[in-house]
């Protein structure tokens, strides 16, 4: 092969590889090394939460599941199709609404962590989780504050509730609350949590609690995301994960007016379907 030919080839076989390397890129996770920003994605699930977060370096965790397999088909929308694993799935309470899609998620996906609490629910839904739980074969975690993830080297996940061991609690006071840091921008994650367990925090946690996004307690229930938590909260957007013509009027009236008090604007699943924010460290915004 003369020299001629052997440059010519080697020109060929790397402009094949950047061709392939292109091609390929779309079908990458969003949350690879090649993808800068962190994401955080409230999934289009219906009258419920489940929320995507895709770290810098590729860790992808899931806060909820959503009433039913819908979270399957969001997730095969927002993920690569080959992608079969997660590394961490955070139920927060044990109601149908957000635990009942994660049954389907634990059959589909490899999951290496799960966080979740000894509130274990009474229902048919709730029972059929915890089986899921114990076969999955993940590390179960149970929630407590003061906990801290490290998910990979860049993006923590904070747990303010529930204090203490929650199993007597009722359902929604029993709610994880936790809060997704990426240098100076923050999520934060309310499940159901009541107005109660919203005074604890501020409380016991003041400042800490400011974040950019706030996912709105109980999809927008009248008894959650009281004035002194937005306050402290103090979030860019505030987000309603909920069903269109949902039978529980959410978002509530009095809700939607503090949030319009405190000059927040609101964005909503209803309205809008998919909805994803992105972070490089320093600034937020809501990816359109």
């Amino acid at each position: 092969m003369t020299r001629a030919l052997r440059i010519r080839l080697g020109s060929l076989l790397v402009l094949g590889a950047v061709a392939c390397a292109a091609w390929l890129l779309p079908f990458l996770p969003t949350g690879s090394a090649i993808q800068p920003n962190l994401t955080v994605t409230f999934l289009n699930i219906g009258q419920g939460d489940s929320i995507l977060i895709e770290t810098p370096d590729g860790v992808q965790a899931l806060v909820d599941g959503g009433p039913d397999a819908t979270v399957l088909s969001e997730l095969a929308a927002s993920l690569p199709w080959f992608d079969r694993t997660l590394d961490l799935v955070l139920g927060t309470h044990p109601d149908k609404d957000h635990i009942g899609g994660l049954v389907d998620v634990l059959k589909r996906y490899k999951v290496s962590t799960i966080i979740t609490t000894e509130n274990s629910g009474e229902t048919l839904t709730a029972s059929n989780y915890r089986k899921a739980l114990r076969q999955e074969g993940a590390q179960i975690v149970m929630a407590r504050t003061g906990q801290v993830y490290q998910l990979g080297a860049s993006t923590t996940l904070v747990i303010f509730s529930p204090a203490s061991d929650p199993s007597m609690l009722e359902s929604n006071t029993s709610s994880i609350v936790a809060q997704v840091r990426y240098g100076s921008t923050s999520v934060m994650l309310t499940g159901d949590a009541p107005q109660s367990v919203e005074r604890y925090l501020v409380t016991t946690y003041g400042d800490q609690l400011h974040s950019d996004v706030l996912k709105l307690g109980h999809h927008g229930s009248k008894n959650s995301s009281s004035d002194e938590f937005l306050t402290a909260v103090n979030p860019k957007w505030a987000v309603v994960s909920a069903g269109k013509n949902n039978t529980y009027g959410h978002p509530a009236p009095e809700t939607v007016a503090r949030v319009n008090d405190h000059h927040i604007p609101i964005v909503s699943t209803i309205d809008e379907g998919r909805i994803t924010f992105a972070s490089d460290g320093k600034t937020m915004w809501q990816v359109k």
